[in-house]
Formats: structure tokens, sequence, C-alpha cells
């Protein structure tokens, strides 16, 4: 019989909690090691990310979009994350895109922006690492991780100035989720796709922080309620009607933050990068983003251009009723 899986990751960690999630729905065995990089066995692996997936075959993985890639070309196509419908397979990635890159910033704001919540995931992160080796050492170790990781919010563009769009697109987000599923539980369907397990892991967290765990739970409680049925869909069953059928509140509010905050933000980006500079500034819903430019979402934008100019004509025209002329403009190879 063919070993597991192993996930090297965090409790902490949205990308962990995300490849833990699609590999109990797909029904893979799987054994999850708590580690951050640099722990053996994973020291060699770059780059020096969490989560890195050991499969079955001894070969090493990072990154959970390639992983999930190659689980979908590798592995028999029951329980897959793709649609059929390759127009929304391709709506499935962006979602997940946006999820995985401007998710994680509502996720970090919240986490290191407010006392409440930096001393409460400081204080659990080192707990997570350090369970059983003592207290001092656990509340010494929370207070440096404290301290890194509020030094590098500017980094992600978790700044002051940034702070009033990361927290209206987080409660438009949540809000949206939260009048879908209680009339459809998935964004396609009955059935959780890629993008579903991308929204999952950004709030993996935010569900369990004391911020934005307080506010989902005031005021979106079924979206709080949600993110408990992905973290085991194992038993979950269902389908996908469809492309005709497909339509929703909160697809289309979802490509709607897509083409009106993500995709802007990426050709910015990318555009900044490409030029070497270091800073990049843009107006996105009449708010002033200003961010250092980031080389990985460049790759995330190449990846999503990649993705869209490999539909077929039919499916690129259905693509573009869903988005607005400028979101077709940056995923066709254009400015915003």
């Amino acid at each position: 019989m063919e070993g597991p899986y192993t996930i090297y990751g965090a409790l902490g960690s949205p990308y962990s909690m995300k490849m833990r999630a699609v590999l109990r729905y797909r029904r893979l065995p799987h054994i999850f090691v708590s580690a951050t990089p640099g722990d053996e066995p994973i020291a060699h692996v770059r780059p020096p990310v969490i989560p890195v997936l050991l499969f079955p075959d001894g070969s090493w993985h990072v990154d959970s979009t390639p992983i999930i890639e190659t689980l979908e070309r590798d592995l028999p196509p029951m329980r897959s994350l793709l649609p059929d419908d390759a127009a929304l397979a391709f709506l499935a990635w962006l979602v997940e895109d946006f999820a995985d890159e401007w998710g994680t910033k509502m996720m970090f704001h919240y986490r290191w922006y407010r006392e409440a919540d930096q001393r409460a995931f400081s204080h659990w992160g080192a707990f997570d690492r350090l369970a059983g080796r003592g207290r001092a050492a656990i509340e010494s170790t929370a207070r440096a991780f404290a301290e890194r990781q509020i030094a590098r919010m500017p980094l992600v563009g978790c700044t002051e100035g940034n702070r009033p769009l990361i927290e209206e697109t987080f409660r438009e987000l949540v809000g949206l989720l939260d009048a879908h599923v209680t009339e459809r539980h998935f964004l396609f369907g009955s059935r959780p796709s890629v993008a579903d397990f991308g929204l999952y892991g950004q709030l993996s967290q935010l569900a369990s922080d004391p911020t934005p765990a307080g506010l989902m739970r005031a005021e979106t409680p079924y979206a709080f309620r949600w993110v408990a049925h992905l973290d085991d869909a194992s038993g979950i069953e269902g389908e996908w009607p469809g492309f005709d059928t497909a339509g929703s509140a909160l697809l289309d509010g979802l490509l709607a933050l897509c083409s009106e905050v993500y995709l802007p933000f990426l050709a910015a980006n990318a555009a900044a990068a490409d030029a070497g500079e270091d800073e990049f500034e843009l107006t996105i819903r009449g708010h002033v983003w200003r961010q250092g430019a980031f080389r990985y979402q460049a790759k995330c934008l190449s990846r999503l251009r990649q993705r869209y100019a490999a539909l077929g004509d039919r499916d690129r025209r259905r693509v573009d009723g869903l988005l607005g002329e400028s979101a077709v403009a940056v995923l066709a190879g254009g400015a915003a």
C-alpha cells in the first residue's frame, strides 16, 4: 500500500490549513507535522516556507497552488477541486488567487494590528511550537515573534494608510459569504472547489483570531460556521451544476473584488517589479494604496494570464462577460 502524504506546517498558517483541508476532502491519507522553515527534515527545501508536502513517492513540494495543480494532474478525477467547465475552472483559480494574495492581507492585518490579537496569536503560535517546554520559554518566544511579525506588516501592505481598504474588503467578503451559504453550500454548487479552499485558508485564521472572529460571530455567523465545514469536508458529496446555473451574488461580489481591487493591484505591482521600482501606488475604490513591490505576486499575475490565454474562444467570452473591461485588459496582458 502506498504511504501517506506528510504535511509539515502550522495551525497558524493559512496555507497549511488550506492544504490539510484539501487532503481531507480528497480522502488522501496524510500525517500533519508541526514545523517551521528551517526545521529538520525540511531545512533543505527551497523556498523556505510552509507548508512543505512530502509526497508518497519521496518528492518534496511547496506552494499550495502548484501542489493542488500537481494533485489535479496526477490523481484520479474523483473529488477534483476543478469544475469540468473550463470557464468555471478559470474563475475558481482566479478566486483562489485572490484569497491567497489579497485575503492574506486581511489575515495579517487583523492578526498584528491590534494589541489583543497580537497578544493572542503570538502566544498561541509560540505554544504550538514549544508546547510542554515551559511557560517562560513560550512567553519569551511569543514576545520575539510578535516583534518580528509586526515589523513585517509594511512588507505585505498592512499599513495604517491601507487599513481602511483591507477592513472594507474583509467585511464585504464575509458579508457576501454569509448571505450565500444558507442558500448554496459552496461557491459553485454543493461541492467545494479550489476557490472555496482558497477562501477557507485565510478564513481559518480570521475565524480564530479575537477581533475578526468576534466580528464574524456577531455579524456573519453562517460564514463563521462555514469555515468549520471546510476544515474537514471528507464526508461532503455534491455537484457543480454548470456555468449556466453558477451565477450568484457571491460570485458576482467576488469577481467585483477581483476586478476592482485585486487585478488592478496585481497589475500595478507587476509594473513596478518589472521597472525595478521599490514601491508603487494606485487608487483603489477611492483609497490610495501604497506598498513595496513584491516579485512573487508578479508571478501570480503571470500565472493567471497563462490560464486566461489557455481558454478557448467560447470560454474566454463567457469569462469576459462576467468581468469588467479593465479586468479583462489586465488578464490579456495590459494595464489596469
